[in-house]
């Protein structure tokens, strides 16, 4: 797993350059739900206009906060003075693109006007306003040290804790959205016709919970992200079969054919659903990782073990040997038991390499769709103590967040793969009959 040399046990860590690199596809993410609106309806096109200005210039000032050394992070440059130009240049940038933006104002007005919150234009802005409340969460606490150091002279950071409990909520309303909007119809929806639309996914996902309760779940935050991922799943699947089953009743062709023409013929919608699936995997992921995640330290002679829930260690040996290409290498050899049957040996090791000086953490991974079950080498002593210090997770579910992103990526293909060119197509089919009349 690509998360390995991190060499702390996670995939994410609310660090400034992460947050600011995220920053740009909240809004930019918020502009493709929108636009849809303006699309459909000829409404939002204000608010469209100041999206794509925010994810610009959000892109420009991720750019910033990494060269100018302004804020600390493992992934930002050492101070320079880039940092001052880029600044010039994100104000410039931006209070232009407002003023341009207030002087076309009347060019852009809306055709139609907000009726009703539950049609799917309506949620939809309420999508909007979520990834909004997501931004503003992350742009107060990536600037807030700036601010703190300029108030009172003293750095003041906000650390994880802050983001998680913020951010939380408004990733759950997210996902509920996903499940709901799909359903509703534009211009005009009631409780009654989304509930008609609704009851039968939301009968089906009740399930997800009953069985992870049964199966020991007992945290209730946990309980309801897996309804919410299993309701948006069912939904997804739903909208899948009722489009493809109207094809087949209409032009008789057969169930997979009428599903795979349906999905070609519409393939921004049903892409954006794919995407919807596989952002549901991520999520499963993050909350398997963020709820469950376990970890122990300990160290132990040669022989020794060290227990983490189901699983047990064994510290076998330790090789220290130079390679090739400059590293001093220290890896261990341990034997990993679950429920007290040998699974696997792993070698978790210490690069270090001689020429910069920097060394760099090799973890040892157990890898499954249940878990990554995820072993360090922190320290060691002498071969003649033979002594070293461990450090171990176990990460539930964290490999569905990676196939989450493969089937993100498949989705967004899908949606973006262009279309035939109308006039190009029926000139290429005309072709061969040309050629066959003339010969």
């Amino acid at each position: 797993m690509h998360y390995d040399v991190l060499g702390w046990g996670g995939y994410w860590g609310w660090d400034p350059v992460e947050i600011a690199a995220f920053m740009p596809w909240l809004t930019g993410t918020a502009f493709l739900h929108s636009v849809m609106i303006q699309e459909k309806r000829g409404m939002m096109k204000h608010w469209n206009m100041v999206l794509v200005i925010l994810t610009y210039s959000l892109v420009i000032f991720g750019t910033f906060l990494t060269r100018s050394g302004v804020l600390s992070s493992v992934h930002a440059f050492a101070q320079s003075a880039i940092g001052p130009a880029f600044f010039a240049f994100i104000g410039i940038t931006f209070i232009t693109s407002l003023t341009l933006l207030l002087k076309r104002w009347d060019e852009l007005k809306s055709e139609n006007q907000m009726s009703n919150w539950l049609s799917r234009e309506g949620l939809f802005l309420i999508n909007n306003l979520l990834f909004m409340g997501i931004l503003a969460v992350c742009f107060s606490g990536v600037i807030y040290p700036i601010v703190s150091e300029l108030v009172t002279g003293q750095k003041v950071t906000v650390g994880p804790p802050f983001y998680e409990r913020a951010t939380g909520p408004l990733f759950a309303g997210l996902l509920l959205l996903m499940g709901i909007a799909p359903l509703a119809a534009w211009r005009h929806s009631t409780f009654k016709t989304l509930g008609r639309a609704a009851w039968k996914p939301f009968l089906v996902s009740i399930a997800v919970p009953v069985v992870a309760y049964l199966t020991g779940t007992r945290s209730w935050p946990a309980l309801l992200g897996f309804w919410l991922c299993g309701f948006v799943t069912f939904v997804t699947l739903y909208e899948f079969y009722r489009g493809a089953l109207a094809r087949h009743r209409k032009s008789g062709e057969n169930f997979p054919v009428a599903l795979w023409r349906l999905a070609g013929r519409n393939r921004r919608r049903y892409g954006g659903y794919v995407i919807h699936i596989g952002v549901v995997l991520m999520a499963i992921g993050i909350i398997g990782i963020e709820i469950f995640q376990t970890e122990t330290q300990g160290t132990i002679p040669q022989g020794g073990e060290l227990n983490l829930g189901k699983y047990t260690i064994r510290y076998d040996q330790l090789d220290e040997f130079p390679t090739l290409d400059g590293r001093m290498v220290a890896r261990a050899t341990i034997s990993v038991f679950k429920d007290g049957k040998f699974v696997t040996e792993l070698y978790p090791r210490r690069d270090f390499y001689i020429e910069s000086q920097q060394p760099m953490t090799i973890p040892g991974v157990v890898s499954s769709m249940e878990n990554d079950f995820y072993v360090l080498l922190v320290d060691w002593q002498p071969i003649s103590t033979v002594g070293a210090t461990f450090k171990a997770y176990n990460n539930p579910l964290v490999n569905w967040l990676w196939l989450g992103g493969l089937v993100f990526i498949l989705g967004t293909l899908i949606a973006a793969w262009p279309d035939k060119d109308p006039e190009v197509e029926p000139a290429r089919s005309r072709r061969p009959r040309y050629a066959a009349a003339e010969v």
